[in-house]
């Protein structure tokens, strides 16, 4: 499912905290982003369309529940990302981040025990 930019940020306001009226999105997303209401609405009935978010009536309001799960989204984002930017192999791809980007003493601990913990598994 391709969920634009804007689109996501909807989204994790749904997956912080849901069901959620629009006007309960509105408010939130007006806090950080200079949109219009009508490009929030806009945005919550494409995410309806593509079977995203459902919408149930609630008296005179809709009340908006993400359908496609955070942890679905983003394995097919990294996925794509695979794909699309480093021919399906993670090895480029760190090497990437590692050349580009200034990886923290945190973060080379983190990879370097999911690598011993994969290394241990086979």
């Amino acid at each position: 499912m391709q969920i634009s930019e804007a689109e996501s940020v909807v989204m994790e306001v749904l997956w912080s905290d849901s069901p959620r009226s629009s006007e309960d999105v509105i408010a939130e997303l007006a806090r950080d982003h200079d949109w219009q209401v009508s490009t929030i609405k806009t945005l919550l009935g494409r995410l309806v369309k593509k079977g995203a978010v459902r919408a149930e009536k609630d008296g005179r309001r809709f009340s908006y529940s993400p359908v496609l799960t955070r942890e679905a989204w983003v394995h097919g984002q990294s996925g794509s990302l695979l794909k699309r930017v480093f021919d399906g192999r993670l090895a480029p791809l760190v090497a990437h981040f590692t050349e580009k980007h200034k990886l923290s003493r945190k973060d080379i601990e983190e990879v370097k025990r999911l690598l011993e913990e994969l290394d241990d598994g086979q």
